[in-house]
């Protein structure tokens, strides 16, 4: 994502977790472990692996900011010099987090989510995407990787974290199952895209990626697409090359509002994706959500 709808210039340090935040000025954490998240994706996974002994602060979780561009304010800096661990996205998706962990005392643990979901970064058939919240084994990676960092911090917990990693694999396997059984009757499906969000997603549920990579380059990075590119996208649609469109629901702006117009003037279902916790959502509720629209559009 690169570009979403106006950004909010006075940056809140909200809370994933429920209990108050040092840097908003709320009580100190007890014996709980600090810890800052980039987005409220990981802070979710933080939460859920080590439950009650965590205290997470989520920087970003308003829909309406862009990671790219974020400006990280004094008050991230003192969450970060609090924490014991930080858990960025990595893969150039968060750098503002990455530079404040450059200034963080010596003894705050970092996991990056790129580096430790075992993904390639150097991939064949094109650009690394960072998204990797929508690699479901990735992420299981990762939430091993901040288990074990948990631990360090706070060995006296180890049970509990190895528990709450358990129960969060569980519920990953049973999301795997669903793309394994939309997988059976979707493979080899086309697939239309905004940008490379849901690629991870949509690559397990066996669909083809259609959209020509310079119109899903130019959405990500705020870009005019070429007349003749937007001709191309449109036409995968006029032409019924896809069975679904897949786009970024926090980015807008006329170019894809004419994709998805076209889409639907084709009866072509649309579904939604998201780079934030959807309200109400946990992440594996988040991600149950979204496979069951991908089964729901593909079954039409």
């Amino acid at each position: 994502m690169k570009r979403l709808l106006p950004l909010v210039l006075l940056p809140v340090l909200v809370l994933a977790g429920c209990s108050a935040s040092p840097a908003a000025g709320g009580g100190g954490s007890g014996d709980r472990v600090r810890v800052v998240a980039s987005t409220d994706v990981w802070g979710d996974v933080v939460q859920q692996v080590g439950g009650s002994a965590v205290q997470v602060d989520s920087i970003i979780t308003d829909p309406d900011r862009d990671p790219h561009e974020y400006q990280a304010d004094p008050r991230d800096r003192l969450a970060v010099a609090r924490a014991q661990l930080v858990v960025v996205n990595g893969g150039g998706y968060d750098d503002f987090l990455s530079q404040l962990v450059d200034t963080a005392p010596a003894s705050t643990e970092v996991v990056n989510a790129v580096d430790a979901s075992g993904l390639d970064r150097h991939p064949a058939d094109g650009e690394f995407n960072e998204h990797v919240w929508y690699d479901l084994r990735a992420v299981s990676r990762v939430a091993g990787a901040i288990a074990d960092e948990l631990t360090k911090a706070d060995p006296a917990r180890k049970a509990r974290f190895a528990a709450g990693l358990r129960t969060f694999r569980d519920g990953l396997a049973e999301l795997e199952a669903t793309e394994a059984s939309i997988r059976r009757t979707a493979s080899g499906e086309g697939v239309a895209i905004t940008e490379p969000v849901p690629l991870y997603m949509t690559a397990a549920l066996g669909l083809v990626n259609r959209t020509p990579p310079a119109f899903s380059e130019a959405i990500e990075e705020g870009d005019d697409v070429a007349p003749a590119v937007l001709q191309s996208q449109l036409r995968l649609f006029s032409h019924h090359r896809v069975a679904v469109l897949a786009y970024n629901e926090q980015t807008t702006g006329p170019t894809t509002e004419q994709v998805i117009a076209a889409a639907k003037a084709a009866d072509v279902p649309v579904v939604g994706v998201r780079e934030t916790l959807p309200d109400g959502q946990d992440y594996l509720q988040w991600m149950q959500h979204d496979l069951e629209a991908f089964r729901t559009a593909l079954s039409r």
